[in-house]
């Protein structure tokens, strides 16, 4: 485990990501690819614990405005955390005690979620904890869920699909002692790095072109990866662990590498995956996030590996020399325990219907005075998850719980994947498809439920729900 005081590490990085041609996700194409200023991405900084006791972290965020450069000679107005675009990465430790700081700096009400962090509803930053401009958030709570990567974002009533397009997100670290055991890569901004894939739409002056009226949610036609369009990192030959975050706003991604080659999937939303998982795509919708590892060994020198979506090139890795590598995939990462159901086990039904403006979850748009479902703290659920199909028009939709960690049960469309199998919260459910999850709340409070495509969050398909 590194030292809690980090300085900012900025490194040269590639990633590449592209668009599933898949229900409910538009084909992304990098039009801005030739245009665009060629150089390498970023990894977002470490943000610094100020407090020096070993039990407990300090650590403050700023919701600022921004300008940054996509495109050579032109400026973007956009949002960040900290900086002018994005976020920080905060690393914390299972069983530490947090105390986050959040200013907002904007000239718009602003709030926090911590997407997949199991706390109580007072502290999870959803459209209850509002921060007005000017004003100070700190929210307390203790680290309570194995190692996993899990992000932040507003989710503010009327603007969260707007302050995220501007890039107001940022990715958190959850280390435990299992992950601290395991010999995977782990050195973070060297064989470790976060890439949170989001795609845009761009004005010929540079500026942001967001359109909240599309009938999928705002799809972009460029995709950015840490803020960056088409980068090219230099790789040794080594194992590269990267933990993917797909913070667009509606679009999903299907990620392949050099035309097939294989990589291993440990971990999915909650953690650890039991075993790793050998794949050759990864398929991943808004809100999900996915941690791979790369073998550049079975590459040679000089050569450049291309990650994909479909037949388009999105990014590229260039393979330098081989570099002594001590890490290991093991064969086993974590124990999952199942949850036990029976007949007994009560069912919850939950219909994502419409597009659009014109969305709704079992009928009804989200009242935000409206207490839609109570359960008791520690009863396991079984939901029903439907993606309304129609002869209009259908539509996948990626279906998130705030403060739980939940496990997939079945899929009508057939068997669950290996990579389905961990701690999950968020799920895509395809048009016509029902997915059955077993949900157990662990803290009290309010929580929302809704559909990940952040134009139809906000258009009403969302719920709450109360843990008592």
């Amino acid at each position: 485990m590194m030292s809690k005081k980090h300085k900012y590490i900025y490194i040269l990085l590639s990633a590449i990501i592209a668009t599933a041609a898949i229900p409910g996700c538009s084909d992304i194409r990098n039009t801005a690819f030739e245009e665009a200023e060629t150089a390498g991405l970023p990894v977002p900084a470490l943000l610094e614990d100020s407090n020096s006791d070993p039990e407990v972290a300090d650590y403050e965020l700023t919701a600022q405005f921004g300008s940054s450069t996509f495109f050579e000679d032109k400026k973007t107005q956009t949002m960040g955390y900290n900086g002018n675009f994005l976020g920080p990465v905060v690393i914390v430790k299972r069983g530490e005690q947090v105390n986050m700081h959040v200013k907002n700096d904007l000239d718009e009400d602003t709030s926090v979620h911590w997407h997949g962090l199991k706390v109580s509803g007072d502290k999870d930053g959803g459209p209850h904890q509002t921060i007005k401009p000017g004003e100070i958030w700190e929210p307390s709570f203790v680290i309570n869920q194995p190692a996993a990567t899990l992000w932040f974002h507003p989710h503010v009533i009327g603007s969260t699909a707007s302050q995220v397009y501007y890039g107001l997100a940022g990715v958190m670290i959850v280390e435990d002692d299992v992950s601290e055991e395991l010999d995977l890569p782990k050195t973070y901004g060297v064989d470790d790095i976060p890439l949170i894939l989001q795609d845009r739409s761009f004005n010929s002056d540079g500026s942001f072109n967001y359109n909240s009226n599309m009938m999928d949610g705002a799809v972009g036609d460029t995709i950015i990866v840490n803020g960056a369009i088409a980068p090219t990192l230099e790789v040794s030959q080594v194992k590269m662990r990267f933990r993917i975050i797909n913070g667009a706003n509606a679009s999903n991604f299907n990620l392949t590498v050099d035309d097939g080659a294989q990589f291993h999937q440990i971990a999915s939303d909650g953690g650890f995956l039991e075993s790793p998982v050998l794949e050759k795509s990864l398929f991943i919708s808004p809100g999900e996030r996915a941690e791979i590892i790369v073998d550049f060994s079975r590459f040679e020198k000089g050569q450049t590996v291309a990650m994909k979506s479909g037949d388009s090139d999105v990014m590229y890795f260039r393979i330098a020399d081989s570099q002594k590598d001590d890490t290991i995939i093991p064969d086993e990462l974590a124990e999952i325990e199942r949850m036990k159901i029976d007949s007994s086990t009560p069912v919850k039904r939950i219909e994502l219907d419409g597009m659009g403006h014109m969305v709704a979850i079992n009928g009804r748009k989200f009242d935000m005075e409206r207490i839609d479902d109570v359960v008791e703290l520690g009863v396991i659920e079984v939901w029903e998850i439907t993606s309304a199909a129609s002869m209009m028009h259908s539509m996948g939709h990626p279906f998130h719980i705030h403060g739980v960690q939940f496990q997939i049960l079945s899929r009508s469309s057939g068997q669950l994947s290996s990579n389905e199998l961990g701690w999950k919260d968020t799920v895509f459910v395809a048009p016509g498809e029902i997915v059955k999850i077993m949900v157990q709340f662990e803290e009290k409070g309010i929580f929302m439920y809704h559909c990940h495509i952040l134009e139809h969050e906000e258009a009403g398909m969302m719920g709450q729900i109360r843990v008592k």
